[in-house]
């Protein structure tokens, strides 16, 4: 604008738009753009230009970082200065701002030479106030506009989720129904591109039965739809079916995302944007159903999402209605297509008028073939499909005969019957006989049942009705034979088509002549090629290595010197990198005693289920991901090493206080406890850490490693997800750790263990039914120890499984002394054998060494130990019940004591736990008497013999024989005896 002065004012916004902060310019910019404001504008100019001429008007207005002109002229653009205050800056001009709303507001600008005026200030105020209602009205009815259209989408989306729903149980056939599923996505979202994969998993196929997209021309060139599971892996598609998980984004990120190959040939063009949601059928995943957008202004987001999910539900309901309906009708068209094809007609004969031409056209079609560059293959299709045109061959093949090894082979057939034609040696079929007679053979079925009882032919393959053979002759020798026949007799060949297909064969064997011959040569130059082309490569191959030799003896000797210290895996230090460390902050500290030391182990807590559940290498990954968190807890003070496994240590120098290193050691605790994102997976865990502090009396690096190793196992009765220092009172527990080990073990060689034995009474007489073998130490210093004294530290040690063995040896020498023919042992069987693919066979042999019957033993097993390997376990015991072994599960109703694995186990014996029993007579006996009494249900309806353990007073013994419980143990009955006073007993 050319003006001397200017004056502009603002304009409030409606007070619903001043509540949208930042968003009132994206509401009002569209309202604006609709209004009649330049019309208004250019009115209010003309008014004003009677009273001043030189008026200008312009209506601005501030969005987000730019400013707006929506009506009127200006030839300056407004800027925001320092004070807040926004107006339009114009060199050497003066002018004049009337603001009074916030950063939203609309600004009129007025340009005349009288604008300072009072006159002019009261109009320009007239006019801005007339917009402002303008304004106000046109906001207000776009937020009633936008209020309709919400309410017609919830109705319009709760008109197509009935009508779907109304879908799923009508008869309408599949591709039609799916069509108008289609059309009622594509109502309620942008489903331009749609399509429906199915699961094959019998045939490992991935089914289209409706494909509709715009870009891929697969949908129309390729009817059928199918593709091979196993070569479909780098489809977005197949991953949906095959994790069960929904998938939206563009598809070139969703495909770098789930570790998918970039193949635009194979899966189709990139989309925009692309959402897959999984069909189920109960837990199982049988398809997919997917949309996809190839233009940037359709995008997909979470409402989209949750309505594709919704209808994917109804089309798994409507598609397992379809299947049954299908597989019926599938076995009515299959028998239907038997039917058919028994009874298919041939085609009538080709007129005569068309002979000529048809024969002259095959002629030049074989010579044309005889010259081109096609392949042996298809130069014989070529040759079917101009046979084809001139008499019936829907029947057809070729066969060669080569002399030197005397081979008949099929290079080129088709047929109903017998698609597959071996190479054979020379027979009496057909084939040879027209080979041997060197002329043309027309027999139909009577004529081929005379020449074989003429012993002259012997059929192959199926018999057909009429056979027509002619032979191809090269340099008056019969190379072959040129074949056609017929199964049925809708069609016969004649002489006339012996004589049109002997005229033909001429040509044939010619082009074939001269085909081979090409072929020959051809192969004879590839050869050379080849030739030409190894030695060309062993030459430029030998010039490299020769390069690349001295590289690469320098890159291998800094691996093999890195590779000597560093972990593999996390690129860590190793264990031999840590050890030289700790020899010298050892010898450091020896000398220099205020340069102390700390060394914090640690492993990870769960992380064999981890690594078990999803896979070595997510657990690589996640090694990885440990050790970069504790590197980044530890700093530049420390030295982070993978001991092996998910073990590290962490060598932390230069330690003023201990407070120093258990800093360090939470910091690591709450980093590990943060979500570890691997290979797409979000998983969690945790980690336990001992640390010891340096002390003048750690000598090697195996003893600092030692007690720190002691402190995590405290750490780890603690809870797990904490440290633990090391201090006297662990080392004087690991020493008497190490001293019960190393008495355990003289035990072992000493045979200090041996069986106590408790009867199993029968409680209704008394009897014993069976005795249960209890291990007990005979300590030479501490007198008979029990198992809870010393069985923890013999299974750290691995000397569980030996002394349990011992135990077995001794049992089955020492029962003959004094069971009867009708009672029984049990021994406790733990998980480790369980584990065991050679418990059975030790077992097996140890009652056969020691003449004990298998039906008199009885093993003890407890649930947790079942469930560690539950398959292997079944079959354990399944193999020790078939050689006459009986199982017993110990502690019933202290684990799982679910109905469903006393199915799966072959157990006989339900012993109830001791705390059910310890419940009796006190005030709170009533759930511990119900569960009593449903064991002991549950044992008479399964068959199974219940045993009570722990019967201490008659009121006990009183309460489980009334509840059913046939047999029973404990103090009360008898009390764990040695070998003398059981052989004493019993006599």
């Amino acid at each position: 604008m050319a003006a001397a002065d200017f004056f502009a004012m603002t304009m409030r916004l409606p007070e619903a738009s001043q509540s949208t902060g930042s968003c009132v310019s994206e509401e009002l910019l569209p309202v604006l753009e609709g209004s009649r404001l330049p019309i208004l504008l250019a009115s209010a100019r003309a008014h004003l230009a009677v009273r001043w001429p030189d008026t200008h008007l312009a209506l601005w207005q501030k969005a987000a970082n730019d400013w707006v002109l929506h009506a009127g002229q200006c030839d300056a653009r407004p800027e925001m200065l320092p004070d807040g205050v926004s107006f339009f800056c114009m060199p050497k001009i003066r002018w004049q701002a009337v603001p009074y709303a916030d950063e939203h507001a609309l600004w009129l600008v007025a340009s005349a030479s009288e604008a300072e005026s009072v006159e002019f200030g009261e109009s320009l105020s007239l006019l801005a106030r007339a917009l402002s209602v303008r304004v106000d009205a046109a906001v207000q009815l776009a937020q009633l506009t936008s209020a309709v259209d919400q309410l017609a989408k919830a109705e319009r989306l709760q008109r197509a989720l009935y009508a779907i729903t109304e879908l799923a149980g009508s008869d309408v056939e599949l591709p039609d129904m799916l069509a108008v599923i289609h059309r009622i996505v594509g109502e309620l979202m942008y489903a331009e591109n749609f399509f429906i994969a199915l699961l094959d998993a019998e045939r490992h196929l991935l089914r289209f039965p409706y494909f509709r997209d715009t870009e891929d021309s697969w949908s129309v060139r390729d009817a059928e739809r199918v593709l091979d599971l196993a070569g479909s892996r780098g489809s977005l598609t197949e991953w949906v079916i095959r994790h069960g998980e929904t998938l939206m984004g563009p598809s070139r990120d969703l495909q770098h995302r789930v570790g998918l190959a970039l193949d635009d040939a194979k899966y189709g063009p990139q989309s925009v944007d692309w959402l897959g949601v999984p069909l189920r059928r109960g837990e199982d995943i049988f398809g997919a159903v997917v949309v996809q957008s190839y233009d940037p202004t359709y995008r997909y987001g979470d409402d989209e999402r949750a309505l594709l999910g919704y209808v994917a539900q109804h089309i798994s309901t409507a598609l397992e209605r379809r299947f049954a309906r299908d597989s019926l009708e599938r076995h009515v068209a299959e028998r239907t297509d038997e039917l058919r094809i028994a009874n298919l007609a041939l085609r009538d004969e080709i007129q005569e008028r068309h002979r000529a031409e048809r024969l002259q056209a095959a002629l030049f079609r074989i010579a044309e073939l005889g010259s081109s560059t096609v392949g042996l293959g298809a130069f014989f299709e070529n040759l079917h499909l101009v046979v084809s045109d001139l008499l019936h061959a829907t029947n057809f093949y070729i066969a060669l005969h080569d002399v030197d090894s005397d081979m008949l082979s099929f290079p080129y057939s088709v047929d109903q019957h017998d698609r597959q034609r071996e190479p054979r040696r020379l027979a009496r079929g057909m084939t040879e006989y027209v080979l041997r007679e060197g002329r043309a053979v027309l027999a139909d079925r009577a004529v081929i049942d005379g020449l074989s009882a003429q012993n002259e032919v012997q059929s192959h393959g199926t018999h057909a009705r009429s056979w027509l053979g002619v032979p191809l002759i090269c340099s008056d020798q019969v190379v072959g034979v040129l074949a056609v026949q017929s199964y049925d007799d809708s069609h016969r060949y004649t002489p006339r088509d012996q004589e049109l297909l002997t005229f033909v064969s001429w040509h044939i064997a010619n082009a074939l002549e001269r085909k081979r011959a090409a072929a020959s040569l051809q192969s004879a130059y590839a050869e050379l090629e080849v030739r030409v082309e190894q030695r060309t490569e062993a030459l430029y191959a030998a010039n490299r290595d020769l390069r690349e030799q001295i590289a690469e003896r320098e890159r291998a000797e800094w691996q093999l010197r890195h590779a000597a210290l560093h972990d593999p895996l996390t690129g860590l230090p190793n264990r031999t990198y840590l050890m030289a460390r700790l020899t010298e902050s050892i010898a450091r500290h020896s000398t220099h005693p205020e340069q102390r030391y700390a060394v914090l182990f640690l492993d990870l807590d769960r992380f064999k289920v981890v690594n078990d559940s999803v896979g070595h290498l997510v657990g690589d990954e996640l090694l990885k991901e440990a050790g970069a968190r504790i590197a980044a807890n530890v700093g530049r003070r420390g030295t982070i090493a993978r001991l092996g496994g998910d073990e590290f240590a962490v060598l932390v120098d230069s330690v003023r206080e201990a407070s120093e290193v258990t800093d360090v050691a939470e910091r690591i605790i709450l980093a590990m406890e943060e979500p570890f994102r691997v290979v797409g997976k979000e998983l969690y865990s945790s980690t336990s850490i001992g640390v010891v502090l340096a002390d003048s009396h750690y000598a090697t690096p195996a003893e600092i490693l030692r007690d720190a190793d002691v402190a995590l196992y405290r750490a780890k009765a603690k809870g797990r997800r904490c440290y633990a220092l090391f201090d006297d009172a662990l080392r004087q527990k690991a020493l008497h750790q190490l001293e019960l080990e190393s008495q355990l073990r003289r035990a072992l060689q000493r045979g200090e263990f041996e069986p106590f034995y408790q009867p199993i009474i029968e409680l209704e007489s008394g009897s014993v039914a069976g005795f249960e073998a209890l291990l007990r130490w005979r300590h030479p210093s501490l007198g008979m120890l029990a198992p809870s004294e010393f069985l923890t530290q013999a299974e750290e040690s691995g000397l569980l499984e030996a002394i349990d063995w011992l135990l077995y040896e001794c049992v089955f020498a020492q029962i003959r002394q004094f069971l009867q023919p009708q009672q029984y042992v049990s021994i406790n069987v733990g998980a480790r054998h369980l584990r065991s693919a050679s418990f059975v066979a030790r077992l097996r042999d140890l009652l056969a060494s020691s003449d004990v019957p298998a039906h008199q033993l009885q093993i003890e097993v407890t649930e947790r130990s079942l469930f560690e390997q539950p398959e292997f376990a079944s079959d354990l015991l399944e193999s020790l019940r078939g050689f006459g072994v009986r199982v017993a599960l110990d502690d019933f109703g202290t684990g799982y004591s679910s109905l469903s694995y006393l199915h799966q186990f072959p157990i006989q014996v339900l012993k109830i736990d001791r705390s059910f029993v310890d419940a009796i007579g006190r005030a709170d006996a009533g759930s511990a008497l119900a569960a009593l009494n449903a064991i002991c249900v549950l044992g008479q309806s399964l068959g199974m013999d219940v045993v009570a353990e722990g019967i201490e007073t008659r009121d006990q013994w009183q309460t489980v024989r009334e509840l059913g419980c046939r047999f029973g143990q404990g103090f009360l009955l008898a009390t764990p005896q040695s070998l003398q006073t059981t052989c004493c007993d019993s006599k």
